[in-house]
């Protein structure tokens, strides 16, 4: 049985990681975070809310439904008092309309059936002129080829089969663009990054990772031999180039603002 994204024994993975630094330089490219105040929608184990409050933010309301998430954000951001954490949805989060100047949703959307409520509610809680950051990966971001650097890409060079998993519940930039345009917003800016999940200072650390991402990646779809024959191909593709591995994804960021 796999291991739920919001059990008790995973909150610390996403907890003790920190935002990369290629993320931090393409938000403050397109958007002034400092003096101002933010919801992290979705804010998981906080890496984001600590984030955004590093980068100069006045406060940053963290909104999840998951208790042991929440649990694991105010541990995160234990020492920084501008940080509030809330039990809350993307369409329903329970904040003050009007009540920040930025709302981020990071690796959301895909969760979600239905984008409208979210960005309806997204736009009851900006102010004027407010900033919403979406990011997630679309059907295009998630299925480009494996390479040393793009690990994620292998997963479905082996097995096809993962890729209607992976791709069934993410939505393109048009589905995204209209949903917005529908519900208030005005697109700014589409972005595409590469952000670092990883570093990893030799193969070994490469190889323990992956087979511990069963429960919390597509990874739960495969068998343990699937699995292993797996890592097995990405030892093998990774085998030969420098070190240390640095392990990217790309995302789509789209950055729109409410209009009256």
């Amino acid at each position: 049985m796999p291991i739920n994204f919001h059990d008790e024994q995973n909150r610390g993975t996403y907890a003790t990681r920190k935002a990369d630094q290629s993320w931090i330089d393409a938000i403050s490219e397109h958007v002034e975070i400092a003096h101002k105040r933010i919801a992290d929608i979705g804010c998981g184990g906080g890496i984001y809310t600590r984030a955004l409050i590093e980068m100069g933010a006045e406060q940053v309301t963290g909104v999840d439904f998951s208790d042991e998430m929440l649990k694991a954000a105010a541990h995160n951001c234990r020492q920084l008092p501008a940080t509030h954490f809330q039990k809350g949805t993307a369409d329903q989060t329970h904040l003050p309309a009007q009540a920040v100047d930025i709302v981020l949703e990071r690796a959301l959307i895909h969760h979600l059936d239905d984008l409208h409520s979210c960005f309806k509610e997204a736009a009851r809680i900006l102010q004027q002129q407010g900033i919403l950051i979406i990011q997630d990966r679309t059907p295009e971001d998630c299925l480009l080829p494996g390479d040393p650097n793009h690990i994620r890409g292998y997963f479905f060079e082996m097995f096809p089969r993962l890729q209607d998993r992976e791709t069934t519940s993410r939505y393109d930039s048009a589905q995204v663009e209209q949903a917005l345009v529908s519900n208030g917003m005005r697109l700014l800016h589409t972005v595409s990054l590469w952000e670092t999940r990883r570093v990893y200072a030799n193969m070994e650390e490469l190889e323990q990772d992956l087979l511990q991402r069963t429960g919390r990646s597509i990874l739960h779809e495969l068998t343990n031999d699937e699995l292993r024959v797996l890592v097995d191909h990405i030892m093998d593709k990774r085998s030969g180039h420098p070190l240390p591995i640095v392990e990217r994804d790309r995302w789509t960021i789209w950055f729109a603002v409410k209009e009256g």
